[in-house]
């Protein structure tokens, strides 16, 4: 699954597999050993049995035993961090808690008032050019931003963790990467401990489960990062199908239609969900050794031909991009609304928005864990990028900047040295420090 099949051709991969059984050996990575399942009702039986299929990659006996490559791309997503992602009984079920608690104070308004001004802030940044690339230029960076907002990142740390998680995701000096993402995710959880606000590490802090600075910092990770890539993904994915000859280019098809036809048929994430059986286990035929990895495909599941039905009428309950059992993603609402909101913002104002590109010169990333694009040219006519000034002509008479006694929370530059670099999210915080 990594010399460019996949990349290739995901869906040749699972009926590969499917041939052979409901389970089959693949290599996610050189050197790196996984039985994927492409069944849908043995996906069914994995996530739905903790006490058979663990999730603690510490059981890992390739690993441990120095058979993986210690600098393997596939372990930033398969090895061991305390969170909720990756424990099981008790332990799990007390970091769940905390999560699923602190994500249902998010409801639709607030979710919907916080997406539509970084929506437009995106927008803004390539308006007047008349073309750009909505995966890039607007599916990537809309969920940082907005997760910096929802978290309650100043301005220095939503850059550092913008930043990292991008680097982060598409493998570039992981280590690094994974160093500054900890670093800032610390301090973050340090100054919301001193100064508690109305955001969701905040609320973690405060929820009665008494998590750790260390557990909060893994449970930030693991909402940080499964939030970004899979929204990404199904924004950027739901934007190419809706301006295809298949959406908007034909049939009009409703932005809530699209996003559920790349749930079923693309998944935002690919194959993951990775388990570990406690003994030696079963698979249809296939027989896999207890602590090696057991990797859900939820492409191939949702593709299963004894879903025919239910995928031919876009059966919500039966596709399993969300996952299933005690480990079932805890965010799904507010994903569909973030998603919803950020699609429609740009359709509404980019009105006549076409492909720059046909489908056979579209890229796609290479990787196990998603069938991703690389990127999304578009082109439409060119408008004035007045939009984030119109939001907030009515918040104050004046730039903050100009207020005495308000501080714009940047670094003067001092004299004789250039200013210091600001980010996207910097750039944004100031834009609303009235």
């Amino acid at each position: 699954m990594h010399d460019g099949t996949f990349t290739a051709d995901p869906q040749q991969i699972y009926d590969f597999v499917r041939a052979h059984g409901p389970a089959g050996p693949v290599e996610l990575a050189p050197g790196v050993d996984a039985t994927l399942v492409v069944e849908h009702e043995m996906a069914l039986r994995v996530l739905q049995n903790p006490s058979l299929f663990a999730r603690d990659s510490r059981r890992w006996k390739g690993l441990n035993e120095g058979r993986v490559p210690l600098d393997s791309p596939v372990l930033a997503m398969m090895a061991y961090r305390p969170n909720c992602l990756y424990t099981d009984g008790a332990v799990h079920l007390r970091l769940r808690q905390a999560v699923t608690a602190s994500l249902d104070r998010l409801n639709t308004r607030r979710l919907r008032r916080d997406v539509e001004p970084i929506a437009d802030f995106l927008i803004d940044q390539f308006s007047e050019r008349g073309r750009a690339d909505l995966i890039n230029d607007y599916a990537k960076m809309l969920p940082a931003l907005l997760f910096n907002k929802l978290f309650g990142c100043p301005a220095d740390i939503g850059d550092t963790l913008t930043g990292a998680l991008g680097a982060f995701f598409d493998g570039v000096d992981v280590q690094r990467a994974n160093e500054e993402l900890t670093a800032g995710l610390m301090e973050l959880v340090s100054i919301k401990r001193r100064r508690p606000a109305d955001d969701v590490t905040s609320w973690l802090i405060q929820h009665p489960a008494g998590l750790t600075d260390e557990e909060l910092k893994d449970q930030l990770i693991i909402l940080m990062g499964a939030g970004f890539e899979p929204l990404r993904n199904l924004i950027g994915h739901a934007l190419h199908l809706l301006l295809s000859e298949e959406g908007a280019g034909g049939s009009g098809m409703l932005v809530e239609e699209a996003i559920d036809h790349i749930l079923w048929n693309n998944p935002p994430i690919a194959n993951y969900a990775t388990h570990f059986p406690v003994q030696d286990v079963d698979l249809g035929g296939l027989i896999v050794e207890a602590n090696t990895p057991v990797v859900i495909s939820f492409g191939g599941a949702n593709s299963d031909p004894a879903l025919k039905e239910a995928r031919e009428s876009r059966n919500k309950g039966a596709h399993l991009a969300w996952g299933a059992g005690p480990h079932a993603c805890p965010a799904k609402d507010p994903a569909l609304v973030i998603a919803v909101t950020a699609i429609e913002r740009l359709l509404n104002a980019l009105p006549d928005l076409t492909l720059g590109a046909s489908d056979d010169e579209l890229q796609w990333r290479p990787g196990p864990f998603q069938h991703a694009l690389v990127g999304l040219p578009v082109r439409f006519t060119p408008t004035p990028a007045t939009r984030m000034v119109s939001a907030l002509q009515t918040a104050a008479p004046q730039p903050a900047a100009e207020q005495p006694g308000v501080q714009t929370g940047a670094e003067p530059a001092r004299a004789g040295q250039p200013a210091p670099k600001r980010g996207f999210w910097s750039t944004l915080v100031d834009l609303f420090r009235v």
